[in-house]
Parts: structure tokens; C-alpha cells; sequence
């Protein structure tokens, strides 16, 4: 099914997909297809719904390098990648119809979201890393960018070098659905980028023709599983509690500029969000300022008998 895999990839090339998201669609069902075949699964008409069951119950099964089960949250990527490929092959007339949608997303618990570095963790983890390298500039100037523009990891990585308006300080992002949007550079971002991109970048560069910001050693586009690996290992080394993932710059942004006042909906732009419900939902975070403010000023809290 690999054949089948390459011509589901030039279909999403088709429909201008996003380099993070063929990416995403390569590695998921690459690795499912691995399993298939360690199951002796050659073809799509060798393909049942117990086979798709097993493979569900494997992903639940599943540990990471550090014992943990996957979230559902990552179980459901997955299976969207998973899902859409077997919708393909349905598509195709390789599989039933059926088949295809047979396979479905697990629950996800509507928590908070507890994954939030205060500033002071932030600026902890920024100061750590050391900038007397290419790569290590390169990742301060990385970490400075997220932090400041509260932008998605994929958006991040996905910036080329015309995106960055290093005049205007500010950077074109492509959001989910490829929609574009303008976002704000701060100045120590911005003094960060600058200095990567005219000092640090060329020597990183391998192929003239590439266009990414961010380059790993090789000189391409730095990948997604590389950029998360550097944010653990950033994190663990300064001993910050929470479970870091590069998503947590993202909220530690928001919660910062909801705890200051922002307006909700300048957020709501900033983050390239469709509605303000999402955006209630980091605005939770904020309940322990709100709890220690009742604290310190209800009169009620001042041992008033």
C-alpha cells in the first residue's frame, strides 16, 4: 500500500496542503502501514474492521519513550491521518465505503489545559540556552518568536524567509486551512530573528534554493519531531514541573497577555482563532488570579465576623 500512500500524498498536493500537514499525513500512516505489515497485511483487500480495531486498541496500549500512554488528543491526529487515507483508498474503489468510516476518534476528557509555563519559567528556559553555537541561536531566536507571537508550532516552523517582515516587525503566518494572517513581532523576538537570519542562517544553509527560516544541520526545514525533542530537553534541563511540549509557548503567551488586560478579541486575531469560545477556554487559566484576588479583596476574606 506504499504506492498508494505516494498517490494519496500527491493529492494532498493537489489541494495545497500544507508541507506540516503532508508531513503529518506521511508519518501517521507510514506507521500505520507499518503495523499492517508486521500483521502480514499486504493489500487494501486483505483489510477488515478488526484490524482497524486492533490498531486503535495498540494506539491505546502505546507508551512513549517516557512510559507514558499517548494522549487522545495525539490518538485522534492519528486516526484523522489514518482516516482520511482510508477514505482515499474508498474514494478509489480499493476499500468499502463503509470501511473507512468505521474507524473512530476516541474521547477526549474537556480539561484545562494545565500545561502553562508562568513568565518567570519562560525567561528561565530562555536564559538557558546558550547562543554561542548556530544551532543554539537558532533555537533562542525560535523560542523568542513563539513566545512573542503566541503562533503554532507548525505555523512557526512552516515561516519562509519572505514571510518575515523584518521592517514592519512583523510575520505572515499560514493557519489551519492554509488562512493567512499578520501577526506582531516583539522587539526582543524581533531583534533575535533579525540577528539569525542575517548572521546565523547562512551558515546553516546548504541549498540556496531552500526558503525555510528555520533550518536543522542538514540545511532543510527543521521537522516538527526535532523542534519538540529540543523544547523537552530545554525544559527538563532548567527542571521546569509542568509538561513542556512546544504548544505550552503558545499558552503561556496567551494566559500572559489575558492576565495583563488584552482585549479578547485583538487575542482572538492574534492567535488566528474562528471564535472567542476557544478563547475562554485558556481564559480559565486565570482562575487563580481571580481566586487570589477575591482573597486579598473581598471584605468577607478579611476575617470580617
Amino acid at each position: 500500500m506504499r504506492q498508494h500512500l505516494a498517490d494519496y500524498i500527491e493529492h494532498g498536493q493537489s489541494l495545497n496542503l500544507s508541507a506540516y500537514t503532508l508531513r503529518s499525513i506521511r508519518y501517521n500512516v507510514t506507521d500505520f502501514l507499518d503495523w499492517l505489515a508486521g500483521h502480514r497485511i499486504a493489500g487494501p483487500d486483505q483489510l477488515r474492521r478488526t484490524h482497524l480495531a486492533a490498531w486503535l486498541t495498540h494506539l491505546q496500549e502505546h507508551r512513549t519513550t517516557r512510559g507514558l500512554p499517548l494522549k487522545p488528543k495525539s490518538i485522534n491526529k492519528k486516526i484523522e491521518n489514518v482516516r482520511g487515507f482510508l477514505l482515499y483508498l474508498a474514494a478509489e474503489g480499493l476499500i468499502p465505503s463503509a470501511l473507512a468510516a468505521s474507524v473512530e476518534y476516541v474521547k477526549e476528557p474537556k480539561l484545562l489545559p494545565t500545561s502553562v509555563m508562568t513568565h518567570d519559567q519562560v525567561r528561565k528556559l530562555l536564559r538557558s540556552v546558550r547562543t554561542d553555537s548556530t544551532t543554539g541561536y537558532r533555537d533562542r531566536a525560535m523560542f523568542e518568536l513563539l513566545y512573542s507571537t503566541g503562533i503554532r508550532a507548525g505555523e512557526l516552523l512552516g515561516l519562509d524567509v519572505s514571510h518575515v517582515d523584518l521592517k514592519n516587525a512583523t510575520a505572515l503566518v499560514y493557519g489551519k486551512g492554509r488562512k493567512e494572517r499578520v501577526v506582531p513581532i516583539g522587539v526582543t523576538a524581533l531583534r533575535y530573528t533579525e540577528s539569525y537570519l542575517t548572521a546565523v542562517r547562512p551558515f546553516l544553509l546548504r541549498d540556496r534554493t531552500e526558503q525555510a527560516v528555520f533550518l536543522d544541520a542538514q540545511g532543510k526545514r527543521l521537522p516538527y519531531h526535532v523542534f519538540r525533542r529540543l523544547v523537552h530537553h530545554y525544559a527538563d534541563a532548567v527542571g521546569i514541573a509542568v509538561n513542556v511540549t512546544p504548544h505550552t509557548f503558545r499558552r503561556s503567551c496567551t494566559t500572559e497577555l489575558l492576565r495583563s488586560g488584552a482585549n479578547m478579541y485583538h487575542v482572538k486575531e492574534l492567535l488566528g482563532h474562528e471564535s472567542l469560545d476557544t478563547l475562554k477556554h485558556y481564559a480559565k487559566l486565570t482562575i487563580t488570579d481571580l481566586r487570589e484576588t477575591h482573597r486579598k479583596c473581598h471584605p468577607r476574606e478579611r476575617n470580617d465576623r
